[in-house]
């Protein structure tokens, strides 16, 4: 590889590394092309990538970012997961197709500038989606107004149930 293709390899590494708000480094030693691709297409749903990359690019390209934390980590093989958005999903990913593929190996990750063992990876894929958490929020929401209609309607059908049963009992008087 010339210098001038290394140098577009780290540019682009390192804007992608800039973006990014999870990164997950991984070993993926006696993994087929098949499986690879299939962690790919489910990363990119999640909008998330897995990239192999030269540990010396990594080491370049990392540098003045989040990443920079894992430069220690660059030691054999590596493929790194990048997640643009959710960094939840992604995660859940790894998890699952590590467990159904021994040969990918999570190591560390970094998640707003803090350093994530596997065992962190692990409570973050825990963790349910962001769409799951926004639809708790708004139920909660929605569930102080509702609350808060019912005690103030309560004063007024507890009047209309008195003046009701006043009514009752002169009909039945009469």
């Amino acid at each position: 590889m010339d210098r001038r293709t290394k140098e577009q390899i780290i540019s682009e590494l390192q804007k992608k590394l800039k973006e990014a708000n999870l990164g997950v480094l991984t070993s993926f030693s006696g993994m087929n092309v098949e499986k690879m691709e299939t962690l790919r297409n489910e990363l990119r749903k999640s909008n998330a990538e897995w990239k192999v990359v030269k540990n010396t690019l990594l080491r370049i390209a990392s540098d003045g970012t989040d990443f920079s934390i894992l430069a220690d980590h660059f030691k054999w093989p590596v493929a790194v997961v990048l997640s643009y958005k959710d960094p939840v999903a992604p995660a859940k990913i790894l998890i699952d197709f590590a467990k159904k593929n021994p040969e990918l190996e999570i190591k560390v990750g970094v998640l707003d500038k803090k350093l994530l063992t596997k065992s962190d990876i692990t409570v973050l894929a825990e963790l349910p989606s962001k769409e799951v958490l926004l639809g708790k929020l708004v139920s909660v929401m929605a569930a102080v107004p509702t609350s808060f209609v019912t005690v103030l309607s309560g004063v007024p059908r507890s009047f209309v149930q008195v003046l009701n049963a006043y009514c009752d009992k002169k009909k039945t008087l009469n």
